[in-house]
């Protein structure tokens, strides 16, 4: 097999390609980058007192946004400014959605690197480094991403430093009837998924099988009702349903979680919606 040497070179010292160019063949085909599958929703976007923005796009399936912001060369501090601002105009303009910062730039520097890691975290944030190569044919450009998104661990990724409960911890905290609520919360999941037991956490009450833990559904007795949250795929007719019983119920899609709020009589008088949503909860988590 021949090994073929490939001609990288940098585009902001070439005199034929200049940003827009790169702008174009983004927009033409936006899954280039690796953010999955994503569409362009706008370019050059304007922004209120603050420049233009070079790429919207939108991932099909979850709606989370991405602010895309490119630079020929090596990343500055001007181009870090101006991407997180245009991130927070967009996501304060459409709340609804999730927003992801993206740079893309020719010279992912180090000092950039220090800088961004600082705020990764608190402000999600994606450096996509962008190399391209001359060919007989043109020029080819290759996208790496070099900085990721931080992923926020989930509750059941915190279970070794989560110190252990009992049942009266939860007494003090919640009441009688709320904690007793869990109780027959529990009968419920025990219908479909009898081996199951409660597992006290200072935290919160979770679920534990043979002595580990399953947390498909996560329980917080409180002094007025029962909060109740779970982690799996939205299902618009179980949440249509939810509602139309009275439940206090929201999903949160950047969680992916439904958050139940249950008051005293709840129970008794929606058991089979519970019972559906807590047995969609068990299979998701399997």
């Amino acid at each position: 097999m021949k090994h073929v040497k490939f001609d990288i070179i940098t585009l902001i010292h070439n005199h034929e390609i200049n940003e827009a160019w790169v702008q174009e063949v983004i927009a033409e085909d936006p899954l280039i980058l690796g953010l999955g599958d994503v569409v362009l929703r706008d370019r050059e976007r304007r922004q209120p007192r603050a420049g233009r923005l070079d790429l919207l796009l939108q991932d099909l399936e979850s709606g989370k946004r991405y602010e895309v912001e490119l630079q020929l060369g090596a990343t500055d501090e001007s181009h870090i400014i101006r991407t997180i601002e245009y991130w927070d105009l967009e996501r304060k303009r459409y709340p609804q959605y999730d927003h992801c910062a993206v740079i893309v730039a020719e010279d992912i520097t180090g000092r950039f690197m220090n800088i961004v890691s600082l705020f990764n975290g608190f402000i999600p944030i994606i450096a996509i480094q962008m190399t391209a190569i001359k060919t007989q044919d043109g020029i080819g450009l290759i996208f790496t991403k070099v900085l990721n998104e931080m992923v926020l661990g989930l509750i059941e990724d915190d279970e070794a430093s989560s110190p252990p409960a009992n049942k009266e911890y939860w007494l003090e905290r919640g009441t009688q009837k709320t904690v007793g609520m869990v109780d027959k919360l529990l009968e419920i999941i025990h219908i479909f998924a009898h081996e199951y037991n409660l597992k006290y956490n200072k935290y919160y009450i979770g679920l534990a099988k043979n002595g580990i833990a399953n947390n498909f559904v996560y329980f917080y007795p409180k002094k007025q009702f029962v909060k109740i949250e779970s982690r799996f795929t939205e299902d618009e007719g179980l949440t249509s349903g939810l509602d139309e019983a009275g439940i206090d119920v929201e999903y949160i899609s950047k969680w992916g979680m439904y958050r139940l709020r249950l008051q005293p009589g709840d129970i008794e008088k929606n058991a089979d919606i519970i019972e559906k949503m807590f047995k969609q909860a068990y299979e998701a988590n399997q």
